[in-house]
This record gives C-alpha cells, sequence and structure tokens, in this order.
C-alpha cells in the first residue's frame, strides 16, 4: 500500500518506549459526498473506522468498524487499497512513550439500513452520527475544532487525506 504522507512530531527523543495502535477506515462516496462520521460532541469529522484488534487484517478492521461506527455494510468486493497516513509522535500521556501509528484508508462501497450502529461508550457520549458531507466542509470543521480532548494531528491527518481525494479528481 503507497504512503500517503507522514506526520512526525520529532518531539520524541528522551522516549524509551513505544506504543503502537494501527487503524483502518473507509472512504466512501455517495452522490458528490462522502461518508464521515460527525462528532457532535467537538463538531469534527473523520472517516469511518478504527483500531485494529490484535488477529485482525486492516481490511477486516475496516468492515467491522465501519458497520460499528456507521451502521454502514461494506461490499466486500468493492475494497480498493488507497493509502496510508504514518503517524509517529511523543505520547499525549506518557512523556516516556511513543505514539506510532499506521492509518490505512480503502476506497470501498457500502449498503445502508443492514445494521445500526454498535458505539461505544465514548462514541456514544460524543454523538457520533453518519454524515454525508461535501469534503471541503469537512476540512474547514476539521481545521477550525477548538475545544476537544484529542490530539489535532487526527483532525489533520484526516483534512489531508480530503485534500488528497480532491487533488487526484476522486471526489469532486
Amino acid at each position: 500500500m503507497r504512503l500517503l504522507f507522514e506526520m512526525d512530531k520529532k518531539d520524541y527523543g528522551g522516549c524509551t518506549r513505544t506504543f503502537t495502535r494501527d487503524s483502518a477506515r473507509s472512504i466512501i462516496f455517495r452522490n458528490g459526498k462522502i461518508a464521515m462520521i460527525h462528532s457532535q460532541k467537538y463538531d469534527y469529522y473523520k472517516f469511518p473506522g478504527g483500531g485494529i484488534e490484535s488477529g485482525e487484517n486492516p481490511i477486516e478492521a475496516m468492515i467491522r468498524e465501519t458497520q460499528e461506527e456507521a451502521g454502514l455494510t461494506v461490499i466486500p468486493e468493492s475494497i480498493q487499497e488507497y493509502g496510508y497516513v504514518h503517524r509517529i509522535q511523543k505520547s499525549d500521556r506518557d512523556p516516556s512513550e511513543c505514539f506510532v501509528q499506521d492509518n490505512y484508508y480503502y476506497v470501498c462501497d457500502a449498503v445502508g439500513g443492514l445494521a445500526s450502529q454498535d458505539l461505544d461508550a465514548y462514541e456514544k457520549a460524543e454523538s457520533y452520527q453518519l454524515e454525508y458531507v461535501d469534503p471541503a466542509f469537512a476540512i474547514e470543521k476539521n481545521r477550525k475544532v477548538k475545544d476537544s480532548p484529542y490530539n489535532r494531528m487526527m483532525f489533520e491527518r484526516e483534512a489531508r487525506v480530503l485534500e488528497m481525494l480532491l487533488s487526484e479528481g476522486l471526489i469532486e
């Protein structure tokens, strides 16, 4: 899979441990818009997807997470690799730990209405909601997030992937 870009803060000097948590995300287009999960609480957008569990491959994780977060059932035959983003930085929680993450993105088709959301407690607390949005709108929103417990690199990562999709003509 191709590397889309790296996000390296180069702030991890002195780290003695590494924590790795890879994720997989779906890119689903519909009528010139893109499927995104909107956090109603913090007003940001993210691609449906999440962490890869032990024993899962990235595609299995993307299918499972897309169904859980968005209530969308991915059509396996439609899955195509798009690329991955490599992120590395000092952990927000432990100054002796380095956080490393590869975020795998897959373009695919999905059908809705076959499953309902199955959200974790924090996802429910944020009122995750599936929305089909204009990519430029999601980019603008993510770059204006002010109040959130998350590292801003997450919002920027999603904005940059959206910009790549636009620049490559995959969505208008």
